[in-house]
């Protein structure tokens, strides 16, 4: 009797079932976003395959890797085959690349205009539920040398500690210092607190030659600058 073989070239296989081999074969570029989920979480539910399982994730995120990232775990294991253990793989996995992100934003030389600080603080707090205030540290060629948060929640002028901003510029013997907040609304607009947040410090940074470059306030999508506005 002839032997039925078990295995069969991989070029015979369903598509579905062969994305690790794709990215052996033809590089991690050539696959889609279900691919590599699909890769993740290494297999689908009784009725569909893993491909067919992520494509229906990233469909309920429109598509969109930043909006599956801000997805929490229960929220992922509400699809029928996505465990805990497959949540916590993807939810690592979004959070990866955002600090890639951010990380590659920090290979910026040198700040010389708004859309730099965009680059840099939205992988960090322009997808955040809540609000965060962030001070980033310059030296005199303007390449950032820190960068630090201020504080969480809600921004008024009682959360904005001067002795911290400016006890830190001198630690760190920065020359200038950019003021960055996010609005988790998306509304791009300067309020009467992020004003007074701006005077206040910048009163503070002139009597110690400590420039206050900018106030910038990013959303997920876009910023403000008060520098570009003319209101600094």
């Amino acid at each position: 009797m002839k032997e039925i073989q078990s295995s069969f070239p991989i070029k015979d296989w369903a598509e579905d079932d062969k994305p690790r081999e794709k990215l052996m074969l033809k590089g991690k570029s050539t696959l889609s976003d279900a691919e590599l989920i699909a890769i993740l979480i290494g297999s689908g539910n009784r009725n569909e395959s893993a491909v067919e399982l992520s494509k229906r994730v990233l469909a309920s995120s429109k598509n969109n890797l930043n909006t599956l990232g801000k997805q929490s775990l229960q929220q992922l294991m509400e699809f029928k085959g996505i465990g805990e253990a497959k949540a916590i793989t993807i939810a690592a996995a979004m959070e990866l690349g955002r600090r890639r992100r951010a990380e590659e934003a920090l290979v910026l030389e040198e700040i010389t205009y708004s859309k730099a600080i965009f680059r840099i603080m939205q992988p960090i707090i322009g997808e955040l539920p809540h609000e965060e205030f962030w001070i980033i540290y310059l030296n005199n060629s303007n390449k950032v040398i820190y960068k630090r948060q201020l504080s969480k929640g809600g921004i008024t002028s009682t959360v904005v500690d001067v002795r911290i901003v400016f006890k830190t510029a001198l630690e760190q013997n920065a020359v200038s210092i950019i003021l960055v907040h996010n609005h988790p609304s998306g509304k791009l607009e300067a309020s009467e607190d992020d004003k007074k947040i701006t005077r206040q410090l910048k009163v503070a940074g002139h009597s110690l030659d400590i420039k206050i470059q900018d106030h910038v306030i990013i959303s997920e999508n876009g910023y403000f600058s008060f520098a570009d506005e003319g209101i600094l």
